[in-house]
């Protein structure tokens, strides 16, 4: 899946959920450091575990590149 963000620094957020599961997490643009570390500890976790931990973590302008890929996980398992 392709998600847009809206209000980070990170313009796109690419995954692949493969049974349940978070697969191939890539950011583009954002703070190169930390969201390769973000995405290295949640590829191979259960989506919701994911959504759950990251979720409300708020950076600026309400949000985070973390709570932005909460957020597109979320509308990837509704439909």
């Amino acid at each position: 899946m392709n998600y847009k963000t809206q209000g980070v620094c990170s313009t796109e957020i690419h995954f692949d959920i493969v049974d349940g599961i978070v697969r191939n997490l890539q950011f583009v643009g954002g703070c190169p450091g930390n969201l390769k570390a973000v995405a290295t500890l949640v590829e191979g976790m259960p989506v919701q575990s994911v959504i759950n931990k990251l979720k409300g973590n708020v950076c600026r302008n309400g949000t985070s590149c973390a709570d932005q890929l909460a957020k597109a996980l979320e509308e990837a398992i509704s439909g």
